[in-house]
């Protein structure tokens, strides 16, 4: 390994800007904020808002005229 060449690596602190969660990392930055995290991201709490999605199907059906199966 060559030296000389290589950024130093820091043990750092990551803060997240929505909820305040701190953890602690490697890294070659001084310190880094995020604007989500694990902690607060919706697809990890586990509050997704499925409700969105089937406003597209619907929104998707309606304009190409595709009617559902009412024998479902």
């Amino acid at each position: 390994m060559r030296k000389g060449i290589h950024p130093k690596y820091h043990k750092i602190t990551v803060k997240c800007s929505t909820c305040g969660n701190t953890f602690e990392t490697g890294s070659t930055q001084k310190s880094i904020h995020v604007d989500t995290c694990s902690n607060c991201h919706p697809f990890y709490t586990g509050k997704q808002k499925f409700t969105v999605i089937a406003g597209r199907i619907d929104k998707f059906n309606k304009k190409y005229g595709i009617k559902e199966e009412e024998n479902k």
